[in-house]
């Protein structure tokens, strides 16, 4: 997971800018989540079309299943075939939608090591810190899980005199995040799974949940050949909602908060993309681009002088008019060929019945 850790620091370095500007890190991580969104704008643009080039030649795929419907090894040859034809990747839309994974887990390391990751205190001074911490009697376990770091964020004001390993501007960096966790009355800090129901922190992997059945149930209306696309898409559209469901109620909340944001910020760019890279519109595109070539390849084509013009007229009139007459003579000779043959035939039959007749008589 260091690479995980790597990214979350990365981060972390956004997160606290934004939360220098709006101390508040509800309102960070809305903001965070918008500026990663506009980033990845691109790849969702290639995702959408990707899609639609997908629904685009779901009939074509069809009639294959219907032709090798007893051959399903030609039937998979066939339909490679079609797609490298038409240009289509089926799993050009999976890179899009694993790319927010990585982004969720380096949010959850800069949540989970906030001192080292969103305040980028010395790491030699944070195990100092919770390897004290780990000694005092009564509170000691609280700091030997993995939230550790959290937990001094979440006690900063109990904890304050016990941390003299930090420096003075350190010590009021986390005085000023430790109170910059609460939004809409929820501690972005706390997890779900170990906090009392009246903490309504449930509402976030709830929420969670819902968002993302929700944008997948729309984005199946949006584009119908999502329905038959590669495997690792129906992974992506069924089973990553309640995955993700799970991780927002077993990590803290701001993850699940992140995802929550970034469901409704994909369902907005997806109606955004469609509404300019519909199948509809890009088929059109196609077609239109194909008449313009058309057009450019017939202007380039340079007109013959009169002259020549009426030459070639007259050659390919001779050329035509020869051919029929050939044709003709060539009939009559055959049609003359038949009939003597006919009647050569008619003759010597006759004359073999006589002799048969005569010598009959």
């Amino acid at each position: 997971m260091d690479i995980f850790n790597w990214f979350g620091s990365i981060l972390g370095y956004l997160l606290w800018f934004i939360y220098e500007i709006v101390p508040n890190y509800g309102i960070a991580i809305l903001l965070f989540t918008l500026i990663i969104k506009i980033l990845m704008f691109p790849f969702s643009v290639k995702q959408q079309k990707s899609m639609a080039s997908q629904t685009k030649v779901q009939k074509k795929v069809k009639e294959l299943q219907k032709i090798y419907a007893n051959d399903r090894m030609k039937l998979q040859m066939e339909t490679q075939k079609l797609y490298e034809k038409e240009g289509v990747s089926m799993t050009g839309g999976c890179l899009p939608m694993l790319i927010p994974f990585p982004i969720m887990f380096g949010l959850y390391y800069s949540v989970l090591y906030p001192l080292r990751n969103a305040l980028h205190i010395a790491a030699d001074r944070v195990t100092e810190a919770t390897q004290m911490l780990q000694q005092i009697p009564g509170i000691g376990t609280t700091f030997t899980s993995g939230y550790g770091e959290m937990e001094i964020i979440k006690h900063f004001d109990s904890l304050k005199g016990y941390l003299t390993m930090f420096q003075p501007e350190e010590l009021d960096r986390i005085q000023s995040f430790s109170t910059g966790f609460k939004f809409l009355g929820l501690d972005l800090l706390a997890t779900p799974s170990t906090s009392p129901f009246s903490s309504m922190l449930w509402l976030i992997p709830v929420l969670c949940l819902v968002t993302s059945l929700g944008a997948n149930f729309a984005m199946q209306k949006l584009q119908p050949g999502a329905q038959q696309q590669a495997g690792c898409m129906k992974v992506m559209m069924y089973g990553f909602p309640f995955f993700t469901a799970w991780l927002a109620w077993t990590m803290p909340a701001a993850v699940g908060f992140y995802w929550t944001l970034q469901t409704l910020l994909s369902f907005v760019q997806t109606l955004v993309t469609h509404r300019f890279y519909s199948p509809q519109k890009l088929t059109a595109q196609a077609e239109a681009a194909r008449v313009a070539r058309r057009r450019e390849e017939e202007g380039r084509v340079k007109e013959l002088p009169p002259h020549q013009q009426i030459e070639v007229r007259k050659q390919l009139e001779a050329k035509y008019l020869y051919s029929g007459k050939g044709q003709k003579q060539d009939n009559k000779k055959n049609g003359d060929k038949k009939a003597s043959q006919g009647k050569k035939r008619s003759r010597g039959q006759s004359s073999q019945n006589s002799q048969y007749l005569g010598s009959k008589k």
